[in-house]
């Protein structure tokens, strides 16, 4: 079985396999690789419906350039000393109301708890304090975040560290675009089972249509502000 990281000519194959409608495990035998391989790289890439090699190969590269965020300057450490405790705390609620209406309350909190802490990162004891939850209840938030791709760990000698990077609202927007393309998969078939001519198959089939063109321009969106941000002309100015 080869090793190491897929090349580009195992993507086109990847992408080849997908246009022909094969199952993963059909793609991974193909390629002599594990299906688990296989998957993430379509799940991370633009899912089956999005995917593309040139895209994918670039976006591995980006990723492998990726720079580890640099350490607070000491202006940071004293502005972050400025803060209002109890101004910091409604903006945080705030935001865990935005987000709760797409994720579950918890996941949200812990979310929130990474994207406002300086480092970006907490191990399990410290989201602990900061939300006075049980352990049951952050390790479940933080099963639900890792299965969307939007939180990653790493071992801090005998803790587990959380943390978030650079690239997560790409990350997230991609979970829509997948979720667009389920919607349309699903719709399709319906058609297909009402018959191909009849009123409700026509309906169908107009809302198919609608979702995968929406799943289409979410995923050329997602690439854009991946190509933006990794030439570093999308930071915000004022």
């Amino acid at each position: 079985m080869p090793g190491g990281h897929l090349t580009y000519e195992d993507r086109r194959k990847i992408a080849d396999g997908l246009a022909e409608g094969l199952a993963y495990a059909e793609i991974a035998r193909r390629l002599s690789r594990p299906r688990s391989t296989i998957g993430r790289e379509i799940a991370r890439n633009g899912g089956p419906h999005g995917y593309h090699a040139a895209r994918a190969q670039q976006a591995t590269g980006w990723r492998a350039r990726r720079r580890p965020t640099p350490p607070l300057s000491t202006s940071a450490i004293v502005d972050a000393g400025s803060r209002d405790p109890q101004t910091v705390r409604e903006y945080e609620q705030k935001l865990t109301g935005l987000m709760s209406g797409g994720w579950p309350p918890m996941a949200a909190k812990v979310l929130v708890c990474l994207l406002t802490s300086d480092s970006g990162n907490m191990t399990v004891a410290e989201l602990i304090e900061r939300l006075r939850v049980s352990p049951a209840s952050i390790s479940k938030a933080v099963g639900a975040l890792e299965q969307l791709g939007l939180l990653k760990r790493e071992r801090d000698n005998r803790r587990e560290r959380y943390f978030i990077d650079d690239d997560v609202w790409y990350r997230a927007w991609l979970v829509g675009t997948r979720s667009l393309a389920l919607w349309a998969d699903t719709i399709e078939e319906g058609a297909d089972v009402l018959g191909a001519h009849s009123p409700a198959s026509i309906r169908l089939r107009t809302a198919s249509r609608f979702f995968q063109l929406l799943s289409s321009d979410m995923a050329q969106a997602a690439e854009h502000y991946r190509q933006a941000f990794s030439s570093g002309t999308g930071a915000a100015t004022r």
